[in-house]
């Protein structure tokens, strides 16, 4: 079997370009002091205010082994807090402080960054959006019919 070049790996392609993505991100998420696995928390927590942790992993694809972590250290950032349901203990809500409310305006411009990062007109991103979800779609689905 003849092997396939670097190059010419779907796989490697887009985890360079996440990489790269993240690296563009990085001047400013290190001066917040946030990671982008943090950040990302953040953004969802400005959509929806509280959320429960399950829910907030399935949204993130981010299993509880990865997630309890990152939401320890927002918490000790003082950016969320994390409530047990009194109706299950098991059940863990968080929501945002003031604080973690107040650091939506400082990454404001984080969708500037990633349009200057990728060069990319409007017509671009969003076509890149679409492509790009239906792939991740296509691909939570084969990962959820191999494990079930």
């Amino acid at each position: 079997m003849k092997s396939i070049p670097l190059e010419r790996h779907l796989c490697f392609k887009l985890y360079a370009l996440s990489r790269q993505i993240t690296q563009a991100y990085r001047p400013l998420l290190d001066s917040l002091d946030l990671t982008y696995p943090q950040y990302l928390v953040l953004v969802v927590l400005w959509e929806e205010k509280t959320i429960n942790v399950k829910d907030l992993g399935a949204r993130l694809l981010l299993d509880s082994g990865t997630l309890t972590p990152l939401l320890k250290r927002l918490e000790q950032k003082g950016l969320l807090s994390r409530q047990r349901d009194p109706r299950d203990e098991r059940s863990v809500t968080i929501g945002l402080t003031r604080a973690g409310s107040a650091m939506k305006e400082k990454v404001a411009e984080m969708p500037e960054v990633l349009k200057n990062c990728l060069a990319l007109d409007m017509d671009q991103y969003h076509s890149l959006m679409n492509s790009l979800g239906g792939l991740l779609d296509n691909a939570i689905r084969s990962n959820t019919a191999e494990t079930n």
